[in-house]
C-alpha cells in the first residue's frame, strides 16, 4: 500500500521506496548514525549500505489508516549512547517525515546491526 494524501483536485500517492529514501536521508544526518545496514540472508553478514542505496536498510509500511511504520537497520558510532542516538533518530525522522509528506508516522523500529569506529 502506498501513502495517500487527498487534495482539492485529486489524490497524491507516495511510493514506499520514496518514503524509505526520504527517511534514510534524514536518518543519515542524525548524530551517532554511521549508516544503514543490510543483512545477508544466506550468511548473516551485515554490510554498510552506500549513501545512494539507503533505502535498502529501511522498510516502510503503510497501514489501512494511512499511517507509516518505519524499520531502520542501522550501524551506530562506537562510544555513543545507543539510547540517545535512537531517541534522536526517532524524534527527528518522525517530525521531518510528517512535515515533508503530511502523512502520520505511527511507529519507528530501530534495529542496531553493528557498531563502527568513525575515522
Amino acid at each position: 500500500m502506498k501513502g495517500k494524501l487527498n487534495s482539492d483536485i485529486g489524490e497524491i500517492y507516495i511510493d514506499n521506496a520514496v518514503l524509505a529514501k526520504l527517511a534514510g536521508n534524514i536518518a543519515i544526518e542524525c548524530f551517532g548514525i554511521v549508516g544503514m545496514a543490510t543483512v545477508s540472508v544466506t550468511d548473516g553478514i551485515v554490510k554498510l549500505v552506500k549513501r545512494e542505496n539507503l533505502a535498502k536498510g529501511i522498510n516502510v509500511e503503510v497501514d489501512e489508516d494511512n499511517q507509516l511504520t518505519i524499520d531502520f537497520h542501522v550501524i551506530v558510532a562506537y562510544g555513543v549512547s545507543i539510547s540517545a542516538v535512537s531517541d534522536n533518530l526517532i524524534s527527528t525522522v518522525k517530525y521531518q517525515v510528517e512535515e515533508t509528506t503530511g502523512l502520520t508516522v505511527k511507529k519507528i523500529n530501530i534495529f542496531v546491526e553493528g557498531v563502527r569506529i568513525i575515522d
